[in-house]
């Protein structure tokens, strides 16, 4: 993989696309036109100790890393691909599987990439339905990961 361009223009937060691995019933990649991500966030929370021969100096060591669960929305569109695989889970069967979420450029060629991997659906929110309302029927699907990286 080429390394990704670099610039100093930020990047529009408009252009990205997800794909997601063996969720689809063929187990190819299903890749989704999501309207936004978030919970690309990880921590690395101190654990802190006093060693008992200094005085009251507190030491701080790396704890156990952390990975924020993954939020995507979009427009419900009739593909079913996501909701299939959260019935999986819904029955017992919860099929861990990888990712990726491009951030694309104004010509749509990939400027950065992050990888997920051992993610499964952990919570699905459907639309909001109201006759009074001129908007998009959205669902929320939120992904519990086990490691987020850059792709360099």
């Amino acid at each position: 993989m080429p390394p990704l361009p670099t610039r100093d223009d930020p990047y529009a937060s408009y252009n990205f696309r997800i794909t997601v691995n063996d969720v689809s019933n063929d187990g190819l990649a299903v890749s989704g036109s999501f309207t936004e991500v978030s919970g690309l966030e990880l921590e690395i929370p101190p654990i802190e100790y006093r060693n008992g021969s200094e005085d009251i100096t507190v030491r701080k060591i790396p704890g156990l890393k952390k990975f924020t669960n993954l939020t995507f929305k979009r427009g419900i569109t009739g593909h079913v691909d996501f909701w299939n695989w959260v019935v999986l889970a819904l029955q017992g069967t919860v099929k861990r599987t990888s990712g990726l979420i491009v951030l694309e450029d104004e010509n749509h060629h990939d400027a950065m990439r992050w990888s997920f991997s051992r993610g499964w659906p952990t919570k699905y929110t459907g639309p909001t339905l109201s006759a009074t309302k001129n908007e998009i029927a959205m669902e929320t699907l939120v992904l519990a990961v086990e490691k987020l990286e850059i792709q360099t």
